[in-house]
């Protein structure tokens, strides 16, 4: 059973709605987490932040500690994406990936009905995804020096 992380709230924002404060948030904790952890030198601003609609992901205190950004269908590939999944350091091993993953996949369907999502997700990372219904489709790949998959989770199609 999926529970919800204790005093959490997790909040939807199109481009134009988030503030200069919760851009900051977001791009400070991405570089955090995708460039200085993980040592991955590359471009963070890839200009689909403006057609995303993003996931933010805040504790009790306002501290933003888990995020994601979802892509509608047809900007990265033909179905929907969810990427720059993350967890800040601190709020690791308490559910709160799972628990985003699972967040994002019902709110991509309900922005995009009946859209299969695909995803880049770091291989080692596989196991997690796969709980959450995706499957690994293709053979691995380099990103940025970091081995990763595509994963799909197909939607059924009605009728």
């Amino acid at each position: 059973m999926l529970t919800t992380p204790d005093n959490v709230r997790l909040k939807l924002y199109r481009f134009t709605e988030l503030s200069v404060t919760q851009l900051y948030a977001l791009l400070q904790l991405r570089s955090a987490v995708f460039v200085l952890e993980q040592q991955c030198i590359y471009q963070d601003m890839d200009d689909l932040d403006q057609q995303a609609v993003h996931l933010l992901v805040s504790d009790g205190a306002d501290q933003l500690c888990a995020y994601a950004r979802i892509l509608p269908p047809g900007t990265v590939y033909a179905e929907a994406a969810i990427g720059r999944i993350l967890t800040a350091e601190a709020f690791r091993n308490k559910g709160y990936g799972r628990w985003l993953i699972t967040q994002s996949v019902n709110c991509t369907n309900s922005l995009y009905p009946h859209a299969s999502i695909r995803i880049g997700a770091q291989a080692h990372l596989q196991s997690l995804y796969r709980a959450c219904g995706f499957n690994t489709v293709g053979q691995p790949y380099d990103e940025d020096g970091i081995e990763h998959v595509e994963m799909l989770l197909e939607q059924r199609r009605p009728g």
